[in-house]
């Protein structure tokens, strides 16, 4: 038997064939149970569109059956929901799977709300005002005002706001107030639909495992760089308000741990099970830090470290037996215009093992760039800029609800 050399089919006989293809085999006749379950496999792009397609398709937006069937498909490649200085005008995402952006229909349109966390297809705002926070579904445009948390006292300041998904319909919000060694933290469930009372941490005493440095390394550092110039490194941590209560949260073992920033750029590790508190140990001195990131992967916490001056880099680092691994460094060819530019870094960890990494400078030279690591590949990728209007759109840090439409919120 021989085979000839294929011919390309044109347009018209493509057409042909889907329309064939369509004859013999309607969608229209597939029941509503068959074709959420066709539908809920498709990539979180094509959803945003079928819901045009006509009213049936549409319909299946707010299906508790096919929220049910969008949670058993296996985790895709996640979408990271990006920050603007003006964080109430940010509508754009990055979709990973195709390396592309793309720009959400659904507005907000409530001021002085700031993203906090996120997880399970979820984001969550804080009202800079009240204290209230609202929850929403940026693939859905679902959302859910949830009551502001009352303080037995006011003037314990807030410190941390962590978010994890406890079911794909579930999820739980803890917040974590006051100053080291009197940290105190009450969460939200949303099973439960109200907040815990206040509980108390008590701080770790495990002998000299960790030094406590919150009370001598809060000052300034003057030292020599290799030019000879001198430098000041400063302990007090400066954020952007999108990250001002970033915290990532783990369970291993049954065992939940948030772990945040302190304002002077040590990690905390609460453990709310046990209800302690403890410091972990600096991975550099002081005068080798100059912006510091935690973000969570798979269950496990990465730390992110832009190095002060001397090699111009991006490390990532991971705690195992109470001592620091080294995980991935950004290259040097990546990272050589990096050199001498004082950035902030903002960082995030989603599905898929990828970890996210705005770097950004401060006027009057403003600088961005956004740099993707994957943890399985140990390959680092920068991403195209993002454009709106033919003018470039800089962005400040990076959310991650994760490209799942199951969590569907009621008001």
């Amino acid at each position: 038997m021989g085979f000839s050399a294929g011919k390309r089919k044109s347009r018209d006989e493509q057409d042909y064939t889907v329309t064939l293809a369509s004859t013999a085999f309607p969608m229209d006749d597939l029941n509503d149970d068959v074709l959420e379950r066709v539908l809920s496999w498709l990539p979180t792009s094509s959803f945003l569109r079928m819901t045009s397609v006509c009213k049936r398709w549409k319909s299946t937006k707010t299906s508790k059956s096919f929220n049910l069937a969008c949670s058993q498909v296996p985790l895709r490649d996640p979408w990271f929901f990006m920050i603007t200085n003006d964080s109430n005008s940010s509508t754009f995402v990055y979709d990973s799977t195709d390396n592309s952006w793309k720009s959400l229909n659904h507005n907000r349109n409530r001021r002085d709300f700031i993203p906090v966390a996120s997880s399970g297809g979820l984001l969550c705002f804080r009202c800079s005002v009240s204290g209230g926070f609202l929850l929403c579904n940026p693939i859905t445009g679902s959302s859910r005002d949830l009551p502001s948390p009352i303080s037995d006292d006011y003037s314990k300041p807030l410190q941390a706001v962590a978010m994890t998904a406890v079911t794909p319909s579930s999820y739980k919000l803890v917040t974590i107030s006051g100053e080291a060694p009197n940290l105190c933290f009450r969460f939200y469930e949303s099973g439960s639909g109200s907040w815990s009372k206040e509980l108390n941490l008590e701080k770790k005493n495990d002998g000299d495992e960790y030094n406590d440095s919150s009370d001598d390394e809060t000052g300034a550092v003057y030292f020599l760089s290799k030019t000879g110039t001198v430098v000041v490194a400063t302990n007090n941590l400066q954020r952007s308000p999108s990250k001002q209560y970033s915290s990532v949260i783990t369970v291993k073992d049954n065992a939940e741990t948030v772990y945040f920033l302190s304002s002077y750029g040590t990690i905390m590790a609460c453990d709310l099970t046990k209800r302690c508190f403890t410091e972990l140990p600096k991975l550099l001195p002081p005068f080798l830090e100059y912006s510091i990131d935690l973000v969570e992967c798979n269950g496990i916490m990465f730390v992110v470290l832009s190095e002060f001056y001397e090699s111009a880099s991006l490390r990532i680092w991971k705690l195992e037996n109470q001592s620091w691994v080294h995980v991935g460094m950004l290259p040097p060819a990546m990272s050589h215009e990096l050199y001498g530019r004082k950035g902030d870094i903002n960082c995030v960890g989603g599905a898929g093992n990828k970890i996210l990494v705005c770097f950004n400078t401060s006027p009057p030279e403003v600088y961005c760039r956004y740099f993707l690591y994957d943890l399985v590949a140990e390959q680092w990728s920068e991403l195209p800029k993002c454009f709106k209007d033919g003018e470039a759109v800089d962005f400040v840090s990076a959310l991650v609800p994760a490209s799942d439409r199951s969590n569907n919120l009621k008001s």
